[in-house]
């Protein structure tokens, strides 16, 4: 996992030149070109202490040690606090670098969980227990293991991320595409409080399917699998009324009087857009816990093909239908509503076939 954080981190730093061709190929307003090329050129220094900072939660992960993960992103967060202040603002003599301070601070920020997270894991104790230092020669046969399903499950995020990252390319081509893409932003993030902590219910599925189908206990992974959806489903719920019960408590977080007008327009967009978030979030529960249950099981190839069939046509293809549409965000939003609903349904039945209580990632 740290060979392939550091390969695929180094590889990425390539994109770099690139970012100006490719955000000048959305079509979006010169001034959020602008901002897009400062911030993703930024963020691609991130992409190596983000997947070591997976690697080394994963660590703890499958030894059920939550608390170490929390402090690991504490670590993260509170650093990225502290660098954006620095960074973002310009103070005790750094210059005020704006967005693409903000990149440069989460950049800083992921590498201090990362090197915090390995500080743990080669401690002395892991290397007593595990042998973990000195486990660090290649071995062709775990890596085409990790590949053929760390592939699959790292594609699942890849795909998604892809399908709604051109969803949001067409957002921000419509007649009041600035506005549009600025709410449908906000959404986002917003929508990241209900998600969030349900995919770690999500992952902790994932671990215990995998530990109990180790143990040939199958009904156990499937008992597991259940609790966790009602967990995920009653926080995501409960979230959720709040965004339609207080949409303007959410909005004020992200109050911009610098553009008067367009703030005005996204302030109204808001609201209604946090609608659709509440409905597709509560069956979004049934992606994260079915999807984690699966991979935990090793079905990887199954997700990843849901991943790439599904988004495509029923949530990027409606999106360029209505470009050209004054109303086209909301049109948009429904089709991504419909999308997560299908996408539901399709691993609930794929999790009720019961193929993946059959399988095992570890033989």
């Amino acid at each position: 996992s740290i060979y392939i954080s550091i390969i695929g981190g180094l590889l990425f730093l390539l994109l770099i030149p690139l970012a100006p061709t490719f955000y000048e190929l959305m079509g979006h307003s010169l001034k959020i070109q602008k901002l897009e090329i400062e911030y993703f050129q930024a963020l691609c220094y991130s992409a190596m202490p983000v997947a070591l900072v997976a690697a080394a939660s994963a660590f703890f992960t499958g030894q059920g040690k939550s608390k170490v993960i929390m402090g690991i992103n504490c670590v993260g967060l509170i650093a990225n606090v502290f660098f954006d202040y620095l960074f973002i603002f310009g103070k005790h003599g750094v210059p005020a670098l704006g967005v693409a301070g903000a990149g440069y601070a989460t950049t800083l920020a992921n590498w201090s969980a990362a090197i915090f997270g390995f500080y743990l894991v080669f401690s002395k104790s892991n290397e007593t227990q595990f042998s973990i230092r000195s486990q660090w020669k290649y071995q062709a046969d775990l890596m085409r293991r990790f590949l053929r399903y760390g592939v699959p499950s790292g594609l699942q995020w890849a795909l998604e991320g892809l399908a709604f990252t051109v969803f949001l390319v067409f957002i921000g081509r419509l007649p009041n595409g600035d506005a549009a893409l600025a709410g449908s932003g906000i959404a986002v993030t917003i929508m990241l409080l209900a998600l969030l902590p349900s995919i770690g219910v999500g992952q902790a599925v994932s671990v215990l399917v995998g530990q109990h189908l180790g143990e040939d206990q199958p009904q156990k992974a499937e008992k597991s699998t259940w609790y966790g959806l009602h967990i995920a489903a009653l926080y995501i719920f409960l979230t959720a009324v709040t965004f339609v019960a207080f949409p303007q408590f959410y909005l004020s977080w992200f109050h911009n009087p610098a553009d008067p007008v367009m703030w005005n327009q996204v302030s109204e967009m808001v609201p209604y857009l946090l609608m659709f978030v509440s409905f597709f979030t509560c069956f979004d529960s049934m992606n994260i816990v079915f999807s984690f249950a699966l991979k935990g099981a090793g079905d990887t190839r199954f997700v990843t093909f849901v991943a790439l069939t599904l988004p495509w046509p029923f949530m990027v293809f409606p999106s360029w239908l209505v470009r050209n549409h004054i109303d086209g965000v909301y049109w948009a939003w429904a089709a991504a509503s419909f999308f997560i609903v299908l996408q539901a349904l399709v691993f609930l039945y794929r999790f009720k076939m019961g193929l993946w209580k059959n399988m095992r990632v570890i033989d």
